[in-house]
């Protein structure tokens, strides 16, 4: 993936999400950005998909019974 994608998306993070809120906790952070995470792929519309949303284009090409990959929980 080239360098220039992930910055977009870190300035898109910045930008839509981070600068906009006091946020004041790490806790508070982490439900943010998965709160962000979660728009970003699956309700807002992307212009370099004609205004599709990047979890329409996954599922699209997707190999049949592949699901989305999660971080995987930490065990407390």
């Amino acid at each position: 993936m080239d360098n220039v994608m992930i910055e977009r998306l870190w300035r898109s993070l910045k930008y839509e999400c981070v600068y906009l809120r006091e946020i004041e906790t790490g806790s508070e952070l982490r439900r943010t950005l998965a709160w962000w995470f979660e728009f970003y792929n699956n309700r807002r519309p992307h212009k370099i998909f004609d205004g599709r949303k990047p979890m329409e284009i996954y599922q699209q090409l997707k190999p049949e019974g592949l699901t989305p990959l999660a971080c995987p929980r930490k065990a407390v």
